[in-house]
């Protein structure tokens, strides 16, 4: 699991999230990439407005009970960093 736990944009080392109570989604936490200079993220602004009209973009997320991989919504840049597990 550890590589996968490594932003494939950016090359940083994806941070433990917790997923919100009563969510959808079948894991406990994900790994999110919280670089704030990560590609991925920087373009998704421009990507995001062009696209849907939303001043919104997107982090890199890794689901490690699917093995899913793909972008997680976030509104500003400090979005979902409350939800960061230390460990």
């Amino acid at each position: 699991m550890d590589e996968k736990t490594i932003c494939p944009h950016c090359g940083s080392r994806m941070k433990k999230w917790r997923t919100p109570d009563f969510s959808t989604w079948s894991a406990e936490f994900f790994f999110v990439c919280f670089n704030d200079d990560c590609p991925y993220f920087t373009r998704g602004w421009n990507q995001m407005q062009a696209t849907v009209a939303a001043s919104v973009s997107y982090r890199y997320r890794y689901d490690p009970d699917t093995g899913y991989t793909g972008p997680i919504p976030v509104w500003s840049k400090d979005a979902l960093k409350s939800g960061i597990i230390e460990d």
